[in-house]
């Protein structure tokens, strides 16, 4: 057994982070899927289908869920499913973020959530030669 991954993100965003991270690795070790939240979509709706992911991907040790903006519609849906479910959002997806969670997949879903939060903060960087700061 092994958490389960949900991402959901605005369209293009999840779908395409998760393929780019597939191809670097070349291979996915998680059991992980995609809900894009479309925009004007019925907000009841898509936490049924957030829900039915979430339980297909929930193997009796949590589910970690990811998505791109805090405070949006898709982060609303996801913060709902981890409050009544087994699950622990991490807001800000980026690729390094993803990279970091396929590289620990043995972990337990608390220590994977910091895990993916700090490899996802430690892919920002701010490069300006020659800049004075």
């Amino acid at each position: 057994m092994s958490i389960g991954v949900l991402i959901i993100t605005h369209p293009g965003v999840g779908s395409s982070m998760l393929h780019t991270a597939t191809r670097i690795l070349g291979y996915c070790p998680l059991q992980t899927t995609c809900l894009e939240i479309p925009a004007g979509a019925d907000p009841t709706q898509l936490a049924a289908q957030a829900q039915h992911r979430f339980d297909r991907l929930e193997q009796g040790e949590g589910v970690l869920i990811l998505t791109d903006l805090y405070g949006s519609t898709p982060s609303n849906i996801a913060s709902g499913l981890a409050e009544h479910n087994h699950g622990i959002v991490v807001s800000g997806l980026n690729l390094p973020m993803l990279i970091r969670l396929f590289n620990y997949p043995a972990e337990n879903l608390e220590s994977l959530s910091h895990k993916v939060a700090d490899g996802g903060i430690r892919g920002i960087l701010r490069h300006a030669p020659g800049a004075q700061d």
